[in-house]
């Protein structure tokens, strides 16, 4: 592979192709996908949101990041990875911590410092590569890539120069002597504790910060370390020319593909780090099966930022299983309120995203076909800017998912022309169902309109099932919710059941 195709390697995509981050996606908000990429850039950085919105643009970059997290999730390779990206952490902050640092000489020896523990940590990283069971045609590359590097004349140069300029350093000793009121530095064999920090003490009176080595001390160098610096310079310009010499040879030192790989797998490590605390919480996960459209379906799927936001309260999360059966593109779900009409198709939306992305679902199991889009439209509020009411809204949102004619999407309607008559509602919620439908799409559609339920090829009925009681149990099936149903619900939400009417009475 030429230098020019190792650039522009990536762990995200087997091609060159430049990310598109998707701005403005409707849908990060509607699924609640964004509280869920809110919570793992807690831990992860805020660095990592752009990441879960670089979308595939094929089935082949889709399985290409399922392969690569399959390799990421087996225990050692996500420990090493994980110690991996630690040791960057630990550059980095010694990265912003040099900037503090004001003497020249200081400086150049904090930069070797940060080139020898950049090249430790990929050294590592190859070991680890190099004894994980690895199958993913992302890691494999990237394994060759970084081994071709290692063991390139030009690393093995930086590596072995920078650790021998740094093991002179470490074995540095000087001796510091005062003696009527004057000071000598003269270098020396000293080990341990010296007459550095003795004679300091006496200077000062009190116990001060310990220090063996001006170079490894804080940013800010005493005026006294300054002066020791200066007159060890002066007594071997050889030896600190030579610091200065290959410090500057090794400014720009990192790698391009490297600093690509060490930004982009981060993606895999925050959801595996996310999956892993849910898991631990109770939750399951299983990685997604390609399927064929007509036989698209789940068992035990379940809303995955409700169940986020669950852990350590007594909140009971209901998994549902479902199945598109030949012909069927579109559910239209009905029942009563607050029944888990939209947590269900919250759940079926994250389901298709996750998947897309080549991560685990939140499922016992899933067999999912590959969606080019996702498009959604949930309820919205009246615009006190725009003064438009809350039809117009809705209808301004609708406008452009139907203009842009995007074929084969996925597609998630929630509780549309909800403040129209019942008769416009039907009306315009049969020409939705066509258009989505004619394009090819799947989705569902939640609804309070039973009359959706079979209204074109392809349309399949589902209910939200309450108990004898009218309870929600937050379960769906297949098939129509009964008028009674819906009505002992509106019944009981706004306390009119007969016996509160005769109570109040």
């Amino acid at each position: 592979m030429t230098q020019e195709k190792n650039d522009e390697f990536s762990i995200l995509n087997p091609g060159s192709r430049e990310f598109d981050p998707l701005e403005g996606a409707l849908f990060f908000q509607d699924l609640n996908l964004d509280q869920i990429i809110d919570k793992m850039s807690v831990r992860w950085g805020k660095e990592i949101k752009k990441y879960y919105r670089y979308m595939p643009v094929s089935f082949e970059e889709s399985e290409y990041r399922r392969a690569v997290y399959r390799d990421i999730k087996k225990e050692s390779l996500y420990a090493s990875l994980t110690e991996f990206t630690k040791s960057l952490e630990v550059i980095r902050e010694l990265r912003q911590e040099k900037e503090k640092v004001r003497i020249p000489m200081q400086k150049c020896v904090w930069h070797l410092r940060e080139v020898g523990m950049y090249c430790k940590a990929y050294e590592e990283l190859e070991r680890s590569l190099e004894e994980a069971d690895i199958s993913s045609d992302g890691l494999l590359g990237f394994r060759k890539i970084l081994k071709d590097i290692l063991e390139s004349g030009g690393y093995r140069q930086l590596a072995e120069r920078t650790e021998a300029i740094l093991e002179r350093i470490r074995k540095m000793r000087f001796i510091i002597t005062y003696d009527k009121d004057r000071i000598a530095v003269v270098p020396g064999e000293l080990e341990g504790e010296g007459a550095y920090e003795e004679m300091l003490r006496e200077r000062a009176g009190k116990e001060i910060r310990h220090l063996q080595n001006p170079f490894a001390a804080d940013p800010t160098l005493t005026e006294l370390e300054n002066s020791c610096l200066e007159i060890l310079e002066k007594k071997d310009p050889k030896f600190f020319g030579e610091i200065k010499r290959i410090s500057d040879m090794n400014r720009d030192y990192e790698k391009k593909v490297l600093s690509r790989f060490e930004r982009e797998v981060v993606f895999y490590l925050s959801f595996c780090s996310f999956q892993r605390d849910m898991e631990e919480a109770g939750f399951v996960f299983s990685e997604p099966k390609n399927c064929s459209e007509k036989n698209m379906k789940a068992k035990g799927l379940y809303d995955l930022a409700l169940a986020m936001t669950s852990i350590n309260t007594d909140k009971e999360i209901v998994s549902n299983d479902f199945e598109y059966q030949d012909g069927d593109r579109f559910f239209v779900l009905t029942g009563p309120n607050q029944g888990g009409k939209t947590t269900f198709a919250r759940s079926l939306g994250q389901l298709v995203y996750l998947t897309q992305m080549g991560l685990d679902v939140p499922a016992v199991s899933a067999n999912v076909p590959y969606f080019p889009a996702i498009q959604t439209h949930f309820s919205v509020e009246e615009s006190v800017e725009t003064g438009r009411g809350k039809l117009k809204e809705e209808l301004v949102r609708l406008a452009p998912m139907m203009e842009e004619h995007q074929k084969g999407t996925f597609v998630v309607i929630n509780e549309l022309f909800t403040t129209a008559a019942s008769y416009d509602a039907e009306i315009m919620g049969k020409k939705v169902l066509k258009h989505f439908t004619g394009l090819g799409c799947m989705g569902i559609y939640v609804t309070h309109l039973r009359e959706l339920g079979g209204c074109c090829d392809g349309v399949a009925s589902l209910r939200a099932v309450p108990d004898e009681n009218g309870i929600p149990t937050f379960k769906i099936a297949r098939g129509d919710a009964g008028d009674v149903s819906c009505a002992e619900s509106v019944v009981r939400k706004y306390s009119l059941t007969y016996e509160q009417l005769k109570e109040r009475l």
